[in-house]
């Protein structure tokens, strides 16, 4: 069976396709600036090396379209005709109340999904000009739904309410939803494998930081609870967005700058976080470089930014009673070496211990990287997304 994987943003498409008899991935790559001028296609060949191919993409369908073609060009491509792909398979970032795990799509699913997009509107949006560009050019291929906060769904009403009144709730599902969730649900199953833990009788803090970046803490395989909330502005400092902010800091702010509340969520959303403090970037390598050249700022943001990543981990430990494990997964968690220790350090007294020398040398694969008597473990596990997507996509069409 071949399951193309698609996750679609307002301007950009990501694609993986499968080989589900043995998980082997036939062909992937990426479109950008999908309406934008110069869009182009990125494809990861079988070497490793990337080929860049310019062509004009007004719109997803064309996004789509292009996809199709360069899975199929004799030299790059990976399929002989479109008919070899059984199903395909889509992230979708916000699926509120109506879906708490991944869904055959048809049109109940399209409509609850735009029902949604007020949610997440960029997010939603993208998504389904996704759905719609299959529909168009494969008609009758089965798609998937997976939603980014499905796994957070087992989250407790005492956890993801907000202390307002209770019939914002019951009107206008205002919650914490919590996103990543493939990635989180991805990785806490993958530790407890290495580990040879039960996920059932298992206390495991997953940190997933990247450009966006969230903590949840995972027990016994179900989330308890998770930083992101309403929507992904919450939690950690991340690498333009604040995270967590007192409501009451947010209208002080629109009334200083006179900002209407659309204005304000893009200032917090896109210009806080790591660039708003820096000023240089909101790119953690760019910061990191400025900050060994002794840039004050850059050396504050790292600060506040491993420090929020340490509250959330004793949070959690605190949460769940104990942890057995902790974990760093997607680009600045797999490979930003001094964030990690930075956010371990001085944890001693939850049973953590990280082992600088190990640590140091990890970038981008599996490891442990906490000391041999470390109570609690500390490991790196490169997330993937995308195959969860394929294996849920894979049984939802096999049934």
């Amino acid at each position: 069976m071949k399951i193309l994987v698609l996750n679609c943003g307002s301007s950009s498409i990501k694609y993986k396709l499968y080989n589900m008899d043995d998980e082997s991935v036939l062909a992937q790559g990426g479109v950008e600036r999908i309406g934008i001028d110069n869009a182009f296609i990125k494809v990861t060949l079988p070497s490793g090396e990337k080929k860049v191919i310019m062509h004009d993409m007004p719109d997803h369908k064309e996004g789509v379209n292009f996809v199709f073609k360069t899975l199929l060009d004799p030299e790059i491509g990976a399929i002989k005709s479109l008919e070899e792909i059984d199903a395909v398979g889509h992230r979708v970032v916000q699926g509120g109340d109506k879906f708490n795990q991944s869904v055959i799509v048809d049109k109940s699913v399209e409509d609850g999904i735009e029902e949604l997009c007020d949610l997440a509107p960029v997010h939603n949006a993208g998504h389904l000009k996704g759905l719609r560009a299959v529909d168009a050019l494969m008609p009758g291929t089965p798609q998937v739904c997976v939603f980014d906060n499905a796994f957070h769904s087992t989250m407790p009403d005492y956890a993801y309410l907000y202390a307002v009144p209770y019939e914002l709730y019951e009107k206008y599902h205002v919650r914490r939803y919590g996103f990543h969730g493939t990635s989180h649900r991805y990785v806490s199953k993958r530790v407890c494998e290495i580990l040879g833990l039960d996920v059932n009788d298992s206390k495991i803090i997953t940190c997933h930081i990247g450009n966006g970046a969230s903590v949840a803490a995972v027990l016994n395989g179900k989330v308890l609870d998770t930083s992101m909330g309403l929507t992904p502005l919450a939690g950690l400092m991340m690498g333009s967005r604040s995270g967590d902010i007192d409501a009451s800091a947010v209208t002080y702010i629109m009334d200083k700058l006179g900002m209407k509340p659309q204005e304000t969520a893009d200032y917090l959303n896109k210009q806080s976080g790591v660039l708003g403090i820096t000023g240089i970037s909101s790119d953690m390598r760019d910061v990191e470089n400025a900050a060994n050249e002794g840039n004050e700022r850059a050396i504050l943001a790292l600060k506040m930014y491993s420090y929020r990543i340490k509250k959330y981990i004793g949070a959690y430990a605190a949460a769940m009673g104990g942890v057995d494990a902790v974990v760093f997964t997607a680009g600045v968690g797999e490979n930003q070496t001094g964030m990690r220790f930075d956010a371990c350090e001085n944890l001693d007294f939850l049973g953590i211990k990280i082992d600088k020398e190990k640590n140091d040398k990890i970038r981008g694969k599996e490891a442990v990287i906490s000391t041999p008597d470390s109570r609690v473990k500390v490991v790196v596990v490169p997330t993937d997304e995308e195959i969860v997507i394929a294996r849920d996509t894979k049984e939802l069409v096999s049934k």
